[in-house]
């Protein structure tokens, strides 16, 4: 199509109410962020991408003899610019290729660049990629792209012949010099990429609001996206979705929004908050069309929020933490406040859930496993339940508990954070509880994989720990939950059974620390004795991360936000113990 076409086609875009975003980006414009995970399952965003001098993005696809026959030149142009602030991505938008596919196209192929699956073809719409071995030259100062094409001459169907142009490495240097590249734009071969939904473009504007849109938000985003919710604004009406709908579309694109930060190739969790690569491509569709109102009832007004003040009804039992004065500055170590059990009998815990008084000065609160009178009570080695950020109230697996002895007293763990102003914390905990004389079939336990003894370096991108736990009896293994602070970047476990099979139980590509999300398995996992559960875990100390409270120190364990943790909490029960069996839970070393 020619630029003069192109011009004409978007401007009938803006007159019909479908953003020009929408179309294919031409050398000048700029490329918006997104996130997409890689083959390996390692996250990938274009804008942390802001420290190299240009991107390069060559568009891969599954068994294209072109691709095949471009790799190799492109490892030699990697070769000889990386070292000058260079990255090199592929990107895969086909249908057909999976991504265990593309796995193996990569091993069989020796590829070892990382090939971002662009499961939904968002990515590969909004850049208007046609062909394989298209190649994007992207300049991080403005995020304006500066070449697209192949990356020269050389390659044609079923024959080569000798380069005569070399479009890539001109427009590198002229990059690199700060110079206009003097071909910006370039025709090449390639296999063609079917992106169907670009085809229908001009049908996105009857998407339906009323039957379409607004269910799927009212399933997926109210629940936090209403007065009195974590979310900082209500999805009240349309209007108010229609106003924050650019927004919307950013935080769709680069995967920050639904919060669930779980690599779906791996496990199946009760309480995924995710969204499916169709549901994100019709919310961006919807957007791009103009987020046309269309007719119907807005059925977001309908939606009343649900005020209850203990999510699941009626406890058993609440303890009411000391207050304690938080002051408007200054860094508080740990508190650990005592509360004696006013029970006076045995119980089994089967559910916890913790109501922050001071939400904006705390940090978070755990309830620590049951300590006896007489004992310091600090530092327990597990935990009843906790409430940070994105927590949802700690519901025990069914037919598990833990049990609370009579002697016992409640033991909190407090991590204060003053925020500028002084306030008073009054916190309570909830809990429901079975009699001794009803116990629970199981006791329920709690481990977490740690590695107290790293340091991270200043600067550190990427600095990884892996901690191995071996497995001493048959187990059952409910959920885990990462934790970190705020350079925490990612975090894998892994099984490894005795006939040395390996599974990924959980990887979690980016961690957020504004989510202490537990993973619950809809299927819990059984891991035999003998096996090794290995957590593997990283962090980004570099000035690439926003949050990073200082790139220019070494980091080691602490209990501070601004020290670090890579803990890897793996709640189970054993298969050969029931309650019926052990006088007490006992508690995992």
């Amino acid at each position: 199509m020619k630029n003069s076409a192109k011009r004409t086609l978007a401007a009938l875009a803006v007159t019909f109410g479908v953003a020009t975003h929408a179309l294919a980006i031409e050398p000048g414009q700029v490329v918006d962020n997104f996130r997409l995970l890689d083959q390996q399952g390692k996250s990938h965003e274009l804008y942390y991408l802001s420290d190299m001098k240009a991107v390069v993005l060559m568009v891969q696809g599954n068994g294209c003899p072109i691709v095949r026959q471009a790799l190799p030149a492109l490892a030699e142009v990697r070769a000889k610019y990386r070292a000058q602030g260079v990255e090199f991505l592929l990107l895969n938008s086909n249908l057909q290729d999976t991504r265990d596919l593309v796995a193996k196209e990569a091993t069989d192929f020796k590829i070892d660049f990382p090939i971002l699956l662009d499961e939904s073809q968002l990515i590969g719409e909004a850049l208007g990629v046609v062909r394989t071995s298209e190649v994007f030259v992207i300049d991080p100062k403005g995020w304006k792209l500066k070449y697209r094409g192949p990356m020269d001459d050389r390659l044609s169907y079923e024959r080569q012949r000798p380069a005569k142009n070399h479009y890539l490495t001109d427009a590198l240097d002229a990059v690199l010099a700060g110079k206009p590249v003097a071909i910006p734009h370039a025709d090449g071969v390639g296999c063609l990429v079917n992106f169907p939904e670009a085809d229908r473009r001009t049908s996105h504007n009857q998407i339906s609001y009323s039957k379409e849109i607004a269910p799927l938000l009212k399933d997926r985003c109210v629940v936090c996206h209403q007065v009195g919710g974590v979310g900082p604004w209500a999805m009240t009406s349309y209007d108010m979705v229609k106003g924050f709908a650019p927004m919307i579309r950013e935080v769709l694109r680069t995967q920050r929004m639904p919060p669930w930060h779980a690599d779906p190739h791996y496990g199946t969790f009760e309480n995924a908050r995710g969204i499916t690569s169709d549901q994100r491509k019709l919310l961006v569709h919807w957007i791009e069309a103009g987020a046309p109102r269309g007719t119907g009832d807005d059925p977001l007004l309908a939606i009343k929020p649900e005020i209850k003040e203990w999510k699941h009804g009626k406890l058993d039992l609440i303890v009411e933490v000391p207050a304690y004065d938080i002051p408007a500055t200054g860094v508080i170590e740990y508190q650990y406040p005592r509360v004696k059990n006013p029970l006076g009998r045995d119980v089994w815990i089967t559910a916890v859930e913790i109501h922050p008084g001071a939400k904006q000065a705390i940090h978070h609160i755990i309830a620590n496993d049951p300590v006896v009178a007489g004992s310091t009570g600090e530092r327990s080695g597990g935990n009843l339940a906790g409430f940070a950020p994105g927590m949802e109230p700690i519901v025990y697996p069914r037919d598990t508990g833990v049990l609370f002895p009579k002697d016992a007293d409640f033991v909190f763990q407090m991590h204060y954070t003053p925020n500028g102003q002084a306030v008073t914390d009054h916190s309570k905990v909830g809990f429901y509880f079975r009699e001794a004389n009803n116990p629970p079939k199981y006791p329920l336990h709690l481990t977490a994989l740690t590695d107290f003894k790293f340091e991270i370096p200043p600067g550190a991108k990427e600095h990884t720990t892996v901690v191995t736990r071996p497995v001493q009896r048959d187990m059952l293994i409910y959920n885990i939950m990462p934790h970190s602070h705020l350079r925490g970047r990612a975090g894998t476990m892994t099984a490894i059974y005795p006939d040395g099979r390996e599974e990924i139980l959980l990887n979690v590509p980016k961690y957020d620390f504004n989510w202490q999300t537990v993973y619950e398995y809809q299927q819990p996992k059984t891991i035999p004795a003998g096996s090794k559960l290995v957590w593997t875990f990283s962090w980004d100390n570099s000035t690439q991360n926003p949050a990073n409270p200082d790139p220019t120190k070494p980091v080691h364990w602490g209990d501070q936000t601004f020290e670090e943790m890579g803990i890897g909490f793996v709640r189970f029960r054993y298969l050969d113990e029931t309650t019926a069996a052990a006088k007490t839970a006992a508690r995992d070393d």
